[in-house]
């Protein structure tokens, strides 16, 4: 009787709350770009064959999901999504960031996306924080990107390989770049430049 009690109570926990904890939560559908919002060059950023297509002038995709105001508190997280490079292309995901109407992002960090284009500061890379000058992996082929950020503590993985490991010092003093809240950008970075995305989602390491 106890474990059927017991079984009943847990019913009753709102589902939102049960969902909420330690759960991986979709980013893109793979349909259209519900859930999204882009500045300066919309056409920079399509849905082709469940990927997200990143090609054309430069532009910022910010992840706003259901309500834009709880995305940009995003603290503790864990990201990840497969990306496929075409040759010569270079993108970035920008994380603790804010949407910005024109021009790159001046709030938080930027983990690079770039195995051959001419920058030498190459995937895996916390771009010009602690960069990585030696490309992990090839283009044409879809590559596992995972972001950690803990407190103070940033990890960069590709295919599970730690790229970057990186800790603020206590006495940073970068106050637009560094770790505080924000939410999640992909980034269009030239028309010379075309990246895929898919499978993005984040969990919530907060709580």
């Amino acid at each position: 009787m106890r474990y059927l009690i017991f079984a009943l109570l847990f019913t009753l926990i709102p589902a939102n709350l049960v969902s909420a904890q330690n759960q991986w939560q979709t980013m893109f559908n793979g349909k259209n770009l519900d859930g999204w919002r882009i500045n300066e060059n919309p056409d920079s950023f399509k849905v082709v064959d469940g990927c997200l297509v990143v090609e054309g002038p430069r532009g910022h995709a910010f992840y706003i999901g259901n309500d834009e105001k709880a995305a940009e508190k995003i603290t503790d997280f864990h990201f990840k999504a497969k990306v496929q490079t075409m040759p010569g292309a270079n993108s970035g995901i920008y994380f603790h960031t804010k949407f910005l109407k024109t021009g790159w992002p001046n709030r938080g960090y930027e983990a690079q996306v770039n195995n051959t284009q001419s920058d030498k500061k190459k995937t895996g890379g916390l771009y010009n924080v602690k960069d990585n000058f030696k490309a992990p992996v090839k283009d044409k082929e879809w590559f596992d990107y995972d972001i950690i950020v803990k407190g103070k503590h940033i990890v960069v993985k590709i295919n599970g390989e730690t790229i970057s490991d990186y800790t603020e010092p206590d006495d940073l003093d970068r106050p637009e770049r560094q770790l505080s809240s924000g939410t999640f950008a992909i980034q269009a970075h030239d028309p010379g430049s075309k990246v895929l995305y898919k499978d993005l989602k984040f969990k919530d390491l907060s709580k």
